[in-house]
């Protein structure tokens, strides 16, 4: 079975002054980080909440450094079970993330009849 996994990443960033500079920077420097052994790893922002539920931005800035909510999507291929996937996955990224706090977000099994879709 193939499995979707999410990962959370908690990105450092330096010198920054907005929440769009800082996202921009700790997807850049991801990828950089990533690239090329995972170049297929999908990079998105990823979303906070506060405890209340009031949606929050990706990034805390203080004194001009930015700690960033980033999304990591991947495919593991091959695997028997969903909590085998998801400890690929953050293995997987981790090796590249070195000093990166990761959270496995969701784990979903990908249906045979999307596997056929994406051959093709």
């Amino acid at each position: 079975m193939d499995c979707r996994v999410v990962v959370e990443a908690a990105v450092p960033v330096y010198d920054v002054e907005t929440v769009d500079e800082a996202v921009r920077i700790a997807i850049s420097k991801t990828g950089e980080m990533l690239n090329p052994d995972l170049n297929y790893v999908e990079i998105e922002m990823g979303t906070r909440t506060s405890p209340s539920g009031e949606e929050l931005p990706p990034a805390f800035i203080a004194a001009d450094e930015a700690l960033v909510a980033l999304e990591l999507e991947l495919i593991v291929f091959n695997v028997e079970q969903e909590q085998h996937a998801s400890r690929i996955a953050r293995k997987e990224i981790g090796q590249q993330l070195h000093n990166i706090p990761l959270k496995v977000l969701s784990t979903e099994v990908i249906p045979e009849d999307d596997e056929d879709e994406q051959a093709n």
